[in-house]
């Protein structure tokens, strides 16, 4: 892609902030993030009794009254579903942002810059997360946003995906992290996160696609597995099957094993089981630092 066809459409996402990565196998390092706005999955299972049963979910985001709400920083932390939910949900659509690549690019740099930085993107990381950041629009919007960066001269020298692992990679996409280049390009990693049926609650079908992964794995030798699970046998044991699905296809990323829970009280009640649980069976494992250190408050 060259600047010159870098066009002027406006993407949706739903925020721009810096961090750090709270998960995973970057925990700890200074994170530019931007959320997309749109999914394919819903996760309304995460957190329920009984996430395999539709019919008992508890979704505190589809009742709460946003007649006043004017901004993502005012919404709660919800205890049941997916804790990112505003930026899928219809309901939230108001509250999304519309830009172009040039001014989402911008806007990234501004978020970030300070005294100490001046501006420079130095060993911060750049992290694409959602929603789902490999849906269709999403993909070319992180193409354009990175070539706005390679032609300023000054660029991430790491970029993650946080991806469900579900979306078909572009030719376009392919070929621009392929492509040969006077720059040297970003470290491309994928933080996949594949949701089960036992705790995520969504059908396997249209959660797990190992051929798909398959191709991120082609793509990039960098990347991870990233199961959320409670301590229940059950839950182990189709990730277990699943894990063996990614295996069969050569997906060989490291797994790491993060605790269900979007608040802190959540993390503290399962994370000590969930941890031994994982050390035991010889798996990773990831805390949810920014639920700590933040509260998982949006922003953050």
């Amino acid at each position: 892609m060259t600047q010159s066809k870098m066009h002027n459409n406006e993407y949706a996402y739903s925020e721009i902030f810096d961090s750090i990565q709270g998960e995973g196998e970057y925990t700890g390092y200074p994170t530019a993030w931007l959320r997309f706005y749109l999914c394919n999955l819903q996760c309304n299972g995460f957190s329920q009794d009984d996430p395999t049963d539709p019919s008992t979910y508890k979704l505190p985001y589809k009742d709460f009254d946003i007649i006043e709400v004017n901004r993502l920083e005012e919404l709660p932390v919800w205890e049941y579903g997916c804790d990112s939910s505003y930026s899928w949900s219809k309901k939230f659509k108001h509250l999304q942002h519309r830009f172009t690549s040039r001014e989402i690019a911008d806007k990234i740099r501004a978020e970030f810059t300070n005294e100490h930085n001046e501006g420079k993107w130095l060993d911060r990381h750049m992290c694409f997360t959602g929603g789902e950041p490999l849906m269709k629009h999403a993909q070319l919007c992180t193409m354009e946003v990175m070539q706005h960066y390679l032609y300023d001269g000054d660029y991430p020298k790491f970029i993650t995906y946080e991806t469900n692992g579900t979306q078909k990679l572009s030719q376009e996409f392919k070929d621009f992290w392929l492509q040969e280049t006077e720059f040297i390009l970003p470290e491309l990693f994928f933080s996949l996160s594949p949701k089960l049926w036992s705790v995520a609650g969504e059908e396997r079908k249209k959660a797990i696609k190992p051929d798909i992964v398959a191709e991120y794995r082609e793509l990039s030798s960098t990347g991870h597995l990233k199961f959320v699970l409670g301590h229940e046998e059950h839950q182990w044991d189709e990730m277990e099957e699943v894990l063996e699905l990614f295996r069969q296809v050569g997906v060989d990323y490291p797994v790491y094993i993060m605790p269900v829970g979007a608040r802190e009280e959540e993390q503290v009640e399962t994370a000590g089981k969930v941890a031994k649980m994982a050390f035991e069976r010889g798996y990773n494992v990831s805390a949810r630092v920014h639920v700590y250190l933040f509260g998982n408050a949006i922003g953050t």
